[in-house]
């Protein structure tokens, strides 16, 4: 609290140092968001339209909701990693009681909102009465948290009830119900904070926990209901979310809450307590999501949207330390010279800087309408853009190589973003094709439910949609372009059971549960090996395509099922995990993979891979660029475009072509 006072008397010596000065100190956050807007509308034509705001505003929405819980929390100083975890939880709960469970939608709706409050308060329950650091607690919450959204779900997404999914859409045709919900809970956080009891205790713990409890507040009963708050915010945004993909996902949310704690630090808050604002962290989260917005439609890689996500943070935390440095040094100067006259010649500093601030913000005004108004002209090349669930796989660079080449062959102006496996950050790009006015997008979704909303959001703006190697459920598309999967598992399955010769335990390692590549994969698989009696299932998991992860499932089955024969993995990055946890056994116990990708090849080469269903990733992101040019130009695309697939083994992998 002695803090906040000397910054209160910093301030005031600081209005004869200049308002412009003060400005920049103490809304630093603001001042950053101004420039973003201006910057980013100097170079994209498409950023400053209200389509884009809007859509930057639901963007915005699920992290600014869950930061507006954190910041109770980080006022308090305290910390909660859990709030990602509990927003996923929160929604799988609905969905299935709505569901499975057969309740009544208001009554889940409660019961989820319980479910977040519930999660808060074990927080609260382990910090205070446990004593644990609040890192330690909240740490714990996030993977319990996440742990029973699996349980509860099985792993797979479940359809989100359509009366809630309401949440979603749109008021009137164009103003969002996110933007509506965030606006409402900024409120609801602004009066918490300013003009409630719990609001003013929060400060003062922050500001020191043992002054607090000495003067008589009853701090553990006061972390409950700040962690309880919390958890009740996070359970809003994952509802929130979750209806703006129409789907409840197990992994969603992940990471929200590092980005929850960004935008409260960035918007002003201190991580030492006692300091922080609804408005502050509001506006954290627009920079965030500006600053997102703003990096897909210039066509930023992903990889490099992270850097400068983190360059933003460290320069938001950098500034706050320069201006508790400054108000310390302001306040000092303020007593020694407590009897200086500033009245006239502070007025007169003050309205020069404003009469300056308005000048410039006249100034930039008219470069930016001017610059837009230079770039309304457009380019007449087509504009595609390209959605990819991950680029952290070597399938996927291939599509994108495929794609690429395409675009340069049919003079495309090809915009390619990475979804990060994270199916809300796909429906944001998807909505940033649509604002910059892209004329097609093609889509390879995280999560083939999940995408149903952004195909027919597509479909309203009569933007044509191609699926590609994975198909969109719920939703009208152009085209979908993908190998023939279902076969593809076929001749897994007739592969290692010749490797096998017909007999033996086998173990499955499923892929990213609710993509419609893995379900037609396992599909395929099962019906193959129905024909042959000999071979067992022994166990299936989930491994989600990635090889980390395939080499700790394979690991942890390979403890219950030494004697395994057999192992099917629905992608190459499973096998090769399959194939490390093996160890000494690979080439013994049989592997067929799925992808062809050179690594996998290289495996089938050197006997450690039995086989591999191999599908042409390049010609996919080739097929699907041409068709949606085909679209464009309003020629026939065909519905439905297979592309074959080869069972690849040591006797044929010299001569195959990829």
């Amino acid at each position: 609290m002695a803090t906040e006072v000397m910054e209160r008397q910093a301030a005031g010596g600081r209005g004869r140092d200049g308002g412009l000065r003060r400005l920049l100190l103490e809304n630093g956050a603001l001042v950053a968001l101004l420039l973003l807007v201006v910057v980013l509308s100097v170079l994209s034509g498409s950023f400053l339209t209200t389509s884009n705001l809007l859509n930057v505003g639901v963007q915005a929405a699920v992290d600014a909701v869950l930061a507006f819980g954190v910041t109770f929390v980080i006022v308090s100083a305290g910390i909660d990693l859990s709030v990602g975890s509990m927003a996923a939880l929160s929604a799988i709960v609905l969905a299935w009681l709505a569901s499975s469970g057969g309740l009544p939608v208001w009554l889940a709706v409660i019961v989820s909102l319980v479910t977040g409050v519930a999660g808060g308060l074990l927080n609260g329950v382990l910090i205070s009465f446990g004593k644990l650091p609040p890192f330690i607690a909240t740490l714990a919450m996030l993977s319990v948290g996440r742990g029973l959204a699996m349980v509860i779900s099985q792993g797979s997404p479940i359809a989100f009830p359509s009366s809630v999914s309401g949440l979603g859409e749109t008021l009137g045709g164009w103003l969002p119900v996110p933007v509506l919900v965030m606006l409402v809970m900024g409120a609801v956080t602004a009066v918490i904070l300013g003009r409630t009891y719990i609001g003013r205790t929060m400060y003062a713990i922050g500001g020191n926990e043992e002054a607090a409890r000495l003067s008589g507040i009853r701090v553990k009963k006061q972390k409950l209901v700040i962690y309880g708050l919390s958890g009740l915010f996070a359970a809003i945004a994952g509802i929130v979310l979750a209806s703006r993909l129409a789907s409840a996902q197990p992994d969603a949310a992940n990471g929200y809450e590092l980005d929850a704690i960004a935008a409260v630090v960035i918007g002003g808050a201190s991580l030492s307590g006692g300091k922080g604002k609804a408005s502050g962290t509001f506006i954290g989260a627009l920079i965030l999501a500006v600053l997102r917005n703003g990096l897909n439609l210039l066509n930023v890689s992903s990889f490099w949207q992270q850097v400068v996500i983190g360059v933003v943070i460290a320069l938001a935390v950098l500034l706050d330390t320069l201006r508790r440095r400054s108000a310390r040094a302001s306040a000092a100067g303020t007593s020694a010279g407590a009897g200086a006259v500033a009245g006239g010649s502070g007025g007169g500093r003050r309205m020069r800087d404003g009469l300056l601030g308005a000048a410039a913000v006249v100034v930039v005004l008219g470069l930016v309408i001017g610059v837009n108004a230079y770039r309304s002209g457009g380019s007449s090349k087509p504009k595609v853009g390209l959605t990819l669930s991950t680029l952290n796989d070597p399938f996927f660079v291939s599509v994108r190589s495929g794609a690429q080449a395409e675009a340069r062959k049919l003079g495309v102006d090809l915009t390619i973003t990475n979804a990060d496996n994270d199916a809300s950050a796909q429906a944001d790009q998807v909505s940033n094709f649509l604002s910059q006015n892209d004329q097609a997008v093609v889509l390879n979704p995280v999560d083939s439910n999940a995408a149903a909303p952004s195909a027919k959001l597509a479909a309203k703006s009569k933007v044509p949609v191609i699926a590609v190697d994975r198909g969109v459920t719920g939703a009208p598309i152009t085209s979908l372009v993908a190998s023939d999967n279902v076969t593809g598992g076929r001749l897994a399955a007739r592969a290692l059971a010749e490797q096998l010769g017909g007999q033996g335990s086998i173990v499955v390692l499923q892929g990213t549960a609710g993509t419609s590549a893995a379900q037609e994969r396992e599909q395929g698989f099962k019906a193959g090996i129905a024909a042959y009696p000999g071979i067992r299932i022994v166990a299936e998991q989930p491994a989600d395509f990635d090889r980390t992860k395939g080499l700790d499932v394979m690991s942890n089955l390979l403890q219950a099922h030494p004697d395994v024969a057999g192992v099917f993995a629905a992608n190459d990055e499973m096998a090769l995990g399959a194939i490390k946890a093996l160890g000494a056994k690979a080439g013994k116990v049989k592997v067929v993979g799925f992808d062809g990708e050179a690594e996998g090849l290289a495996a089938v080469r050197a006997g450690t891979e039995a086989a591999d269903v191999a599908q042409r990733p390049s010609q996919l992101g080739q097929l699907a660029v041409l068709n949606a040019v085909r679209a464009i130009k309003g020629q026939s695309v065909p519905s439905n475009v297979k592309v074959a697939v080869e069972v690849v083994t040591k006797g044929n992998v010299a001569a195959f072509k990829p």
